[in-house]
């Protein structure tokens, strides 16, 4: 489930350069395909606003010592995620995306996030969350009120997961929970199309075995009480 959700980011933190789409080129591993889909899809990308201790007076840390919001401006209907993941891998620092359609008859605006650790040289990415598409006139919500830059990361991305965290869980996990529980859903998918056209009574039986399975561990994962844990087991 997506929600609808703008923030109005602070007049203090905006940055307003263009990029161009070659920067991200050089300071990253880009397929020929990756380019091809910046040059179909992108027509402008836009460095809005840098959310920081020198423009918010929120301190940061080694894990979000700072905070981009990058505009992308399509040039059809929406921006590939491989497009994201191309941006997000060339700066070092967590982004929150807005992909804006331009059409004057369709002119619609979406967020989207991938929780970003930052470890040395090399940053781990979740997949994509994102929100419905927003009309231009859209109420935009300020941003959560929050001690520090780690804190305001959490809090504006949180909304945007389809799982609730867990009592004292952090995001990170919050947002493992959300990628699993995506994998299983498309197994449980591929499980059922293949119970259904299997005509052996034995293999049904088991695909059966393995499509309970595999519900079981889907409900696990997306309640919101923590799994039990054998203490007598776990070492």
């Amino acid at each position: 489930m997506t929600v609808d959700l703008l923030y109005r980011w602070p007049a203090s933190a905006h940055f307003g350069r263009v990029v161009p789409k070659s920067k991200f080129y050089e300071h990253g591993k880009v397929t020929t395909a990756v380019r091809e889909k910046f040059v179909a899809e992108v027509q402008r990308i836009t460095w809005a606003y840098k959310l920081a201790d020198s423009t918010i007076h929120l301190r940061g840390s080694d894990d979000v010592p700072e905070i981009q919001v990058f505009v992308l401006d399509a040039k059809d209907d929406d921006v590939s995620d491989s497009v994201l993941i191309a941006i997000d891998k060339a700066v070092q620092f967590p982004i929150i995306f807005e992909v804006r359609r331009c059409g004057a008859d369709n002119a619609r605006t979406r967020m989207a996030v991938a929780h970003k650790q930052l470890s040395g040289a090399k940053a781990h990415l979740t997949g994509y969350f994102s929100t419905e598409w927003m009309p231009p006139d859209a109420e935009r919500s300020p941003l959560p009120t929050s001690l520090d830059l780690p804190g305001l990361y959490t809090a504006l991305i949180a909304p945007l997961l389809p799982l609730a965290p867990r009592p004292g869980e952090p995001l990170v996990d919050t947002a493992a929970r959300v990628q699993d529980a995506r994998k299983l859903e498309r197994e449980i998918s591929t499980l059922e199309r293949r119970l259904r056209n299997e005509p052996q009574f034995n293999r049904k039986i088991e695909l059966r075995r393995q499509l309970q399975r595999s519900v079981a561990t889907l409900d696990a994962l997306t309640s919101q009480a923590r799994p039990i844990v054998d203490e007598g087991v776990a070492k």
